[in-house]
């Protein structure tokens, strides 16, 4: 039951109809990313994740890493699937071709990521935080580091990390500790500790580097005080090869509920002496800097959730297939499989119509990120770049939300074998809980959705999704089809309750912070149950279109429509509710005491 098969055929249709793969090819930069090399990757990025990842999922969860006196070992296997991941090219599908990198729209490596993610979530995650890295390093590394360590980690031949967390600072950065000391060669001791650290040491590479943040001596008070430092786990002579055994150490590995194969690391930087490092960019804007990795893996993690739920749902529509249980209540047959029990198909439609919907929400954004890059036209530019920074919250928390919610459902589906380690269902569940903890808690989503994002431009932004929800909810009511014209309804009293709802939201700002940071997690589920809902009525459109030709798999259409019609009846309503939540503000909170708790 644990066999994974990457979802190409969906994949390819949220690219080319909601994320607008097509045009991409008309721009200079992505002049080689036409269908037919999508087709290519996708078929060969799905056959490497069943095969060679996908096996060692369960290995992994079951035999975890360890830490041995040379440092952290890998669970069998890794070490061999890393070094195939890194000959195929995969690490570097959407990096700069300058530095190795396969120059790759995100609309495209997205797919990729997603497949890496739902056959194997912890080994993903390595690659995951060094492109992150990459990214950092790309916007403001020095021309000399970018030589020494781009190309390497491009490759993969080397890892990244990110350090931010410390034990007495986790989301608050303010709290950091860790410092850095200037040195008369223009290097910097770096000495702390972190905590929480993903990747920070493992067997599968000869060099860690490590993005570090600390403060330097004379920097201000708070988070305008922390800088961003490069420190390699071996340093590197100038010639490129590995020099002496830097200053850098996993003194102990956490023990979790889930992504056992994932080394989660303590690190100790200057235990000995120091951790030799090199300032990235400016003194004093670390945390900006870091937030480049952030949105990276925001959107990453945000994938991750979808990932995890695409393969709870292939495993709990296997099982409910085979497994016979029970009489039809409808026809009265004796002995059928769970997938007759309405009530199962009700559970697996939730978790499908759930995963795709968040799946267009991910490949969306990810089409904006790519528009902002290659358009020359500024304001157009800033449009897109303002909405995919507006998107990034709700996929990280829609997808990651959702995510704990239907791999729950297909323990569920199980019954009680689910609860039951050796079926694999209950990894999924164990795996995806964190992902609505790191890289920001949902509430720390929500609030950058509304304080960020929202308020930001005056609410321009905001204004726009709604009028393309509206006009997508115009096309639907407009249809001769009775299903789209459901959908378009329900979409359309959905997004009245998240007009209402922003309207109130920031009305009330103005009266103080209260109403809004108890309303934020409650209007960010709204905005995900909209945006989902407007994406799955631009799909059933699409895939209408498709039907009226009579072109491609009729069947695979017919269901797109279908799934849109179910998400639309079952989700869309919830809306309203959400919306009378975040009204109600914070009220009740306000009239409890400490002892009431």
């Amino acid at each position: 039951m644990s066999d994974y098969r990457a979802p190409v055929k969906d994949m390819r249709f949220v690219q080319d109809e909601l994320a607008g793969f097509r045009e991409l090819s008309q721009f200079p930069d992505f002049v080689e990313a036409t269908p037919d090399m999508a087709d290519a990757i996708l078929e060969e990025a799905a056959r490497f994740s069943g095969e060679v990842l996908a096996p060692l999922n369960r290995v992994g969860d079951r035999e975890g890493c360890k830490l041995g006196p040379d440092g952290v070992i890998t669970p069998p296997g890794w070490k061999e699937a890393y070094k195939a991941f890194c000959d195929a090219g995969w690490n570097g599908i959407a990096c700069p071709p300058d530095h190795a990198g396969h120059g790759q729209p995100d609309t495209l490596a997205v797919a990729v990521k997603e497949m890496i993610m739902s056959a194997n979530l912890s080994f993903s995650l390595g690659p995951l935080l060094t492109t992150g890295a990459v990214e950092a390093l790309l916007t403001c590394a020095s021309d000399e580091l970018k030589a020494i360590y781009l190309e390497k980690m491009v490759t993969g031949v080397w890892t990244g990390t990110m350090n931010l967390t410390e034990p007495q600072a986790g989301s608050d950065l303010a709290l950091i500790r860790s410092r850095a000391e200037p040195q008369a060669d223009g290097t910097y001791k770096v000495f702390g500790q972190k905590i929480f650290i993903t990747y920070g040491d493992h067997d599968m590479t000869e060099n860690i580097v490590h993005l570090v943040l600390a403060r330097l001596p004379d920097a201000p008070a708070g988070v305008k005080g922390i800088s961003m430092f490069l420190v390699p786990k071996f340093l590197v002579n100038a010639d490129g090869s590995l020099g002496a055994r830097n200053d850098a150490w996993c003194v102990s590995l956490e023990h979790k509920l889930g992504i056992h194969a994932s080394p989660t690391c303590v690190m100790a930087f200057g235990d000995n002496g120091g951790a030799v490092g090199y300032l990235l960019g400016e003194a004093n804007r670390g945390l900006e800097y870091m937030f480049i990795m952030m949105n990276e893996a925001r959107l990453g993690v945000g994938l991750q959730g979808i990932a995890l739920a695409e393969r709870a749902y292939q495993q709990a529509l296997g099982y409910a297939r085979e497994r016979k249980q029970g009489r039809d209540a409808l026809t009265g047959e004796a002995l059928v499989t769970l997938d007759k029990h309405p009530d199962i198909r009700r559970m697996l439609m939730l978790m499908k119509s759930r995963i795709e919907a968040c799946r267009a929400m991910a490949y969306f954004t990810s089409g904006l990120l790519d528009r902002a890059h290659v358009i020359e036209d500024k304001e157009e530019k800033k449009r897109n770049l303002y909405l995919a920074e507006f998107m990034i919250p709700i996929v990280k928390g829609g997808g990651t939300e959702m995510s704990v919610e239907v791999t729950s459902l297909g323990i569920q589906i199980y019954g009680g074998m689910g609860f039951i380690e050796e079926t694999g269902a209950a990894q999924h569940w164990r795996d995806s809980r964190i992902t609505t903890i790191y890289e920001g808690t949902t509430g720390i989503q929500a609030n950058d959705l509304i304080f960020r994002k929202l308020m930001r431009d005056g609410g321009a932004t905001a204004r726009y999704v709604f009028g393309e929800v509206a006009a997508t909810a115009k096309a639907l009511d407009a249809s001769s089809r009775p299903e789209l014209q459901a959908i378009g309804d329900r979409l359309g009293d959905a997004l009245e309750a998240w007009a209402t709802a922003t309207e109130w939201l920031v009305t009330d700002m103005k009266n103080g912070l209260a109403g809004a940071l108890t309303a934020a997690v409650p209007y960010l589920h709204l905005a995900v149950n909209v945006c989902g809902g407007w994406l799955m009525g631009r799909a059933a459109l699409a895939a209408a279109s498709y039907l009226d030709t009579g072109a491609g798999d009729q069947t695979f259409y017919r269901a797109k429509i279908a799934t849109a019609h179910f998400y639309a009846d079952q989700m869309l309503p919830l809306a309203t509710s959400c919306g009378i939540t975040v009204q109600a503000g914070g009220a009740s909170l306000a009239a409890l005491t400490d002892d009431m708790l």
